[in-house]
């Protein structure tokens, strides 16, 4: 990875499994996860989205488009993958890491998600708008990254959901606590312990869905939101301010949760872990279609 020491080029730094683009007409900086494998949570996903991340907030929200700078107004995150965001965790490496009983391995994992995660629901710290785009299916880890968003964008018949559950886990890097705040704790409870995938529409009229889009309309809906959203940008962002205030999602509640997560983890049985296998070859099999990047509009 080549990292680039000016704090404003966030367009230059080489990512092994992201694809950064600017948009300048929208003032958005598109974080397109770019993955040649299965498609889930990897340690390397992790590191270039820490990475990512951090370069955004060092930026002081601008970034350096030939000669000229611009302000960063939205940070859009979105995938690839054809079909996909993100199917979760990397179920092989949990299943290794719970069978040698390696606490220490899978605690940094899971707070290497928090790390990931934590800055977006934070907005970076800095006076932007983050928003999350799914053209695909989002699991586990996958639907806990697109949550994280202050909006989030789905195309109709996105599948979506934990299925922790049936293994006899839980997604604990974030969901109970997004999703008791968005809708209610009891919907959490629902999604999570019921293990049901969604689609979309049924999300969207629960309230964890902000905007549904047809299928293959999602980035038209991001630029129309956006477009929509530009003469009361100021109050939006006063109103997330104000809703962080009023009920603070705090980092050590994400680590407290993610422990009980690692706890719960090392205590999974051989037939948990069987079951866990069968979801493993399902990752390890699955067939990816050619990679589409998303057309956005003036991009640099």
């Amino acid at each position: 990875m080549k990292l680039i020491q000016n704090p404003y080029d966030l367009l230059k730094t080489d990512y092994s499994q992201l694809r950064i683009r600017f948009d300048a007409n929208h003032g958005a900086l598109w974080t397109l996860v770019s993955q040649d494998a299965v498609p889930c949570v990897t340690p390397e996903l992790l590191k270039d989205l820490g990475l990512h991340h951090h370069s955004i907030q060092h930026s002081q929200g601008r970034v350096l488009v030939g000669d000229e700078l611009h302000e960063i107004r939205y940070s859009v995150l979105a995938s690839i993958t054809q079909g996909v965001f993100n199917l979760g965790g990397q179920l092989a490496l949990f299943r290794q890491l719970i069978r040698s009983q390696d606490r220490e391995s899978l605690m940094r994992y899971a707070v290497a998600c928090i790390d990931v995660i934590f800055p977006r629901m934070r907005h970076f710290d800095l006076p932007l708008a983050t928003i999350t785009l799914l053209q695909g299916d989002a699991l586990g880890g996958g639907l806990e990254a697109a949550l994280a968003s202050d909006v989030v964008i789905a195309e109709r018949n996105c599948q979506l959901g934990f299925p922790e559950i049936l293994f006899n886990l839980f997604p604990g890097m974030g969901a109970y606590s997004l999703i008791a705040r968005k809708v209610s704790p009891k919907f959490a409870e629902k999604m999570i312990l019921g293990g049901k995938i969604y689609n979309a529409e049924e999300l969207h009229a629960a309230g964890l869905i902000d905007i549904l889009a047809e299928d293959g309309k999602g980035i038209e809906a991001v630029n129309d939101y956006i477009k929509k959203q530009e003469r009361r940008a100021n109050g939006f962002l006063a109103v997330q301010k104000a809703r962080h205030r009023f009920n603070p999602l705090t980092y050590q509640e994400l680590i407290d949760i993610t422990t009980v997560w690692v706890d719960a983890a090392l205590k999974l049985n051989e037939k948990d872990l069987k079951v866990m296998d069968r979801f493993v070859r399902s990752q390890e099999k699955l067939f990816l279609q050619p990679q589409i990047q998303p057309h956005v509009s003036n991009a640099a």
